[in-house]
């Protein structure tokens, strides 16, 4: 992939994550990584909070993919109906805070959001690719890597 012109100081930015609502800013005024990486880590771990699926379909593009950390590609339907599971399912989630939270921007408004989340003993690394529409933001590809 071809190196951005943008300065090295700008292209990945780290920022402690905020849960304040009041941190956020609106995506029509975020115009600098640290504000697009406030905003969108506030959004994550994409798949670990309850919603409903008008959400779901409100946050996740048509064309939405996911690799999962076995390898395989799943489609945006296929997400939704574990999730749904998963929601359905009275069990506590292990879903610990997500940290070390970084983003890039790839182009205008689209952005590269990587962060690491632990589920009990799983440790993983997440990536997704979000993109701004209009006054919303929509997610167009997650990944989820395990480290060993």
């Amino acid at each position: 992939m071809p190196r951005s012109a943008t300065p090295a100081s700008t292209r990945s930015r780290r920022v402690p994550r905020s849960r304040s609502p009041s941190s956020r800013r609106s995506p029509t005024t975020a115009d600098t990584p640290v504000d697009v990486l406030a905003e969108l880590s506030a959004r994550e771990p994409l798949f670990h909070q309850r919603c409903s699926r008008a959400d779901f379909e409100r946050q996740t593009a048509d064309d939405f993919v996911e690799t999962g950390a076995s390898g395989r590609v799943y489609d945006r339907e296929f997400v939704w109906s574990v999730l749904a599971e998963r929601f359905a399912d009275d069990e506590p989630d292990e879903t610990g805070p997500a940290t070390d939270f970084a983003v890039r921007e790839l182009s205008p408004d689209t952005y590269l959001v990587t962060y690491a989340l632990v589920q009990g003993s799983r440790h993983t690394r997440r990536a997704t690719i979000w993109q701004r529409r209009g006054d919303d933001w929509v997610a167009l590809y997650h990944q989820g890597t395990v480290v060993d």
